[in-house]
C-alpha cells in the first residue's frame, strides 16, 4: 500500500505527465499554424548597389505590390549586393540557400551561373541577361528547362544598331573603343559582335578589357590616340563604375554609347537598348508564378518588347557635336 507521502508525489507525476500530453498535443498545431504564417521568400542577388539599380527595384516591388505580394505583409525579401565584385556570389547564393528563399532573383550571366551551380533546386528568375542561350543559363529560350528562366536583354544583338547611331552621332568617326569587363560572358559576347559590326562599315576598334575597377583609368588613359568615341558593354562591373568612366570620357573629350539609360542620365552621350524596369516588371510576373506554383521550366525566356534611345543634349555640346535632327526626331528621351 502506498503511503501519503508517495501518493502526492504519484500526483504530482500525474499532473506533470497530462501537462506534457497536453502540450504534445498542441505541438503538431503550433508548427502548423507557424508553417501556415510563413512568408514566401524571394531572394534578390544584386549584381551591382542599390544606388545604382534603385530605378530598376522600384519598378520590380511595384510591380509585386499590383499582384499582390506587399514586402514585409504577404512576402519577405532577402537582399544581398555584390557591388560588382564577382568573387562575391557564390558566398551570397549560399547565404540565401541557407536562408530557404522560395526563388532567387538576380541578373547577368555571372550571378545566375552562381546561383545555378549553387542550387538545383531553387527557382532563379533573371531580370537582365545579354545571352542567356549563348552564355550557358538555358539550353532555349522556348525551352528553359532547370530551374532556371527570365528575361533576354539582347545586348550583343543590339551591337550593329547602337554602332550605326554612333556613327550618325559622330561623322567621320574612324576608330572606336570599346569596353568590356572579362568576367562577364554576356559583355565579352557583345565585344565580339561589336567588332564584328564594326569591321563591315570600316570602323578600327581597340578593345578595352576591364579585369577589375581598379583598371579603369590605367587601360583608358592614351585612349583619344586610338579612338574617336568609347562604346561601353554593358555588365554589373562596370554599371558599378559608370561615373568614373563618365568622368574620364568627359575629359578625354570622348563621345560614349551605352546599352542603358540610366548612363545617359550622369552624364553619357548616348544609350540605346531595352527599357530595363520594364524587364524587371515583367520578371515580377514570372516570380509571380512561380509562388503561386508554376514551374521554371515550363516558363519561356521573354525577350525585350520596349526599347529606348536617349540622347543627352547637354553633353553633345560639351563635346562639341551638333545633334543631327534625324535623330533627335526618332530619340524616346532627350535630356537638356
Amino acid at each position: 500500500m502506498a503511503t501519503p507521502r508517495q501518493g502526492r508525489i504519484n500526483a504530482v507525476r500525474r499532473r506533470e505527465f497530462i501537462a506534457l500530453l497536453g502540450s504534445a498535443a498542441a505541438w503538431p498545431l503550433a508548427v502548423r499554424a507557424q508553417q501556415r504564417t510563413r512568408l514566401p521568400i524571394i531572394g534578390y542577388l544584386g549584381a551591382s548597389t542599390a544606388l545604382v539599380t534603385s530605378e530598376r527595384i522600384a519598378a520590380f516591388l511595384q510591380r509585386l505590390r499590383e499582384l499582390g505580394w506587399i514586402e514585409g505583409r504577404t512576402v519577405s525579401i532577402e537582399y544581398r549586393w555584390a557591388e560588382g565584385r564577382t568573387e562575391h556570389l557564390a558566398e551570397m547564393v549560399a547565404e540565401l540557400v541557407r536562408h530557404n528563399v522560395d526563388v532567387i532573383v538576380t541578373s547577368g550571366a555571372g550571378p545566375v551561373l552562381a546561383a545555378k551551380q549553387t542550387t538545383s533546386s531553387i527557382p532563379i528568375v533573371f531580370t537582365v541577361a545579354s545571352d542567356p542561350v549563348g552564355t550557358g543559363l538555358v539550353p532555349s529560350l522556348a525551352r528553359p528547362n532547370g530551374n532556371v528562366t527570365g528575361l533576354s536583354y539582347q545586348g550583343p544583338d543590339l551591337a550593329p544598331k547602337r554602332i550605326e547611331v554612333l556613327r550618325e552621332m559622330v561623322p567621320g568617326l574612324g576608330g572606336l573603343a570599346v569596353m568590356a569587363y572579362t568576367g562577364a560572358a554576356g559583355a565579352m559576347r557583345e565585344l565580339g559582335e561589336v567588332q564584328a559590326a564594326a569591321v563591315s562599315v570600316g570602323l578600327e576598334i581597340a578593345p578595352v578589357k576591364i579585369q577589375q575597377a581598379d583598371d579603369i583609368e590605367s587601360v583608358l588613359t592614351g585612349l583619344t590616340e586610338r579612338a574617336q568615341a568609347l562604346y561601353v558593354c554593358a555588365d554589373p562591373l562596370l554599371n558599378t563604375n559608370r561615373r568614373r568612366i563618365i568622368a574620364f570620357s568627359r575629359g578625354a573629350r570622348l563621345p560614349t554609347m551605352f546599352g542603358e539609360r540610366e548612363n545617359v542620365l550622369e552624364g553619357g552621350l548616348i544609350s540605346y537598348g531595352p527599357h530595363i524596369p520594364d524587364l524587371y516588371r515583367r520578371a515580377a510576373d514570372l516570380v509571380d508564378k512561380i509562388l503561386r506554383g508554376a514551374r521554371p521550366s515550363d516558363i519561356p525566356v521573354e525577350q525585350p518588347i520596349k526599347f529606348e534611345l536617349v540622347i543627352n543634349l547637354k553633353a553633345a555640346k560639351a563635346l562639341g557635336l551638333t545633334v543631327p535632327p534625324t535623330l533627335l526626331a526618332r530619340a524616346d528621351e532627350v535630356i537638356e
